[in-house]
This record gives structure tokens, C-alpha cells and sequence, in this order.
């Protein structure tokens, strides 16, 4: 389509099946969401190599968790905040089909998670503690399989001679304890330590 032939990367938001299948058969090359993805949508994907950046309820969390800032708000009503309730376990669920599935590229994404800043390893937990995925492939999913999505691996994502040095410490072993996730020590941000506090 029209945004590869400008060298750009084409992202569909999709929740539904058959909108997932229509934007595969598009060429599109990632889709975001999927919450309701068949066993066979998520064949095609891997099959075509289309990437899937679902989120494991984050944005809905924070909103039901600050109900009174965003109530009255466009949908933020009564009837919006009890599907969102209702679509955290399908979200959940889908996660665990999709890390379940041979070949499907799961990236992790934030959906831009408004209003909650810095509770992004909240999702990412998430996908580990509640969907099955496991802390490897959550890293993964989160550093070089992401930039690979982005097309950002020759700088991003690896830890290696020549690229940004983008790095997190964290206290602990997060392939025990992926909680660990949560304890960060020090965050490197190209070759320089940043810290919290003293």
C-alpha cells in the first residue's frame, strides 16, 4: 500500500477477527490490539510474519482505577466502564493465544497508556504473571523483537558494539522473580547512568 511505497510502516488498530484478517491481507505489517484474534488469524500472521503488539489492560486499569477523574467523559460513562471491565480477561486471554501460537511475533507496546506514565512493566508483568507468556519472551518482546518491528535493529533492542547503549538494571532476577521488572536500579540512556535519588 501507500505507506510502504512512501518506506513507511503501516499499524492497524484492530480488535475483531475479521478487521485483523482484512488489514494481514492488506500487507499491513503490525496490528495492535487483537483481542479477539481466531486460531486461524493468528496462523495467517504468522505465516505472513505480521507482527502483534496486544496490551494486557493497562489503559482500561487505569482508567477504572481513576474513575472519578474521566467519569461524564465522552463514553466514560456507567455503560463504558463496565465493558472495560469486561474486556480485561479477554485481553488477557488473547495474550495466551497469541504467545501460544508457533511463529506469532508478539511485540510489546503501551498503546499510549494516557495518564498512566510509567506503568508500563505493569502490562508487561501482566503478560507473564496472568497470560502464560514467559519472562524471556516478554524481554524479548519488549527489546529486540520490538525494534526488529520497527525496523530498528542495526541501533536498538541489543546489547552490542555500535548500539545505543539503552539499557535498565534492576535488582534481581527477573527470570525468577519477573516482579523484578519493577526494582530498577539504574536506567542507561545512550552510554549514560541515570539514577533516582541519592
Amino acid at each position: 500500500g501507500e505507506a510502504h511505497a512512501q518506506g513507511l510502516r503501516a499499524l492497524v488498530h484492530a480488535h475483531a477477527a475479521e478487521a485483523m484478517a482484512l488489514a494481514i491481507d492488506a500487507g499491513c505489517d503490525q496490528i495492535e490490539h487483537g483481542v479477539f484474534a481466531t486460531a486461524g488469524v493468528l496462523s495467517l500472521m504468522a505465516a505472513r510474519g505480521t507482527y502483534l503488539s496486544p496490551q494486557c489492560g493497562l489503559v482500561f486499569r487505569n482508567y477504572l482505577e481513576n474513575r472519578a477523574k474521566y467519569e461524564g467523559i465522552g463514553n466514560y460513562n456507567a455503560e463504558g466502564f463496565a465493558a472495560m471491565e469486561r474486556a480485561l480477561p479477554l485481553a488477557v486471554d488473547a495474550i495466551r493465544r497469541a504467545v501460544n501460537t508457533p511463529g506469532v511475533k508478539v511485540v510489546f507496546g503501551t498503546d499510549a497508556v494516557a495518564g498512566a506514565h510509567g506503568r508500563n512493566v505493569d502490562d508487561l508483568i501482566c503478560r507473564v504473571n496472568e497470560a502464560g507468556q514467559s519472562p524471556m519472551d516478554a524481554i524479548t518482546s519488549a527489546t529486540s523483537l520490538a525494534a526488529q518491528s520497527m525496523r530498528l535493529a542495526d541501533s536498538l533492542g541489543t546489547l552490542r558494539a555500535g548500539a545505543l547503549a539503552d539499557v535498565i538494571a534492576v535488582r534481581g532476577n527477573p527470570l525468577a522473580d519477573f516482579g523484578a521488572m519493577r526494582r530498577v536500579v539504574f536506567v542507561m540512556k545512550d552510554g549514560r547512568i541515570y539514577r533516582n535519588g541519592p
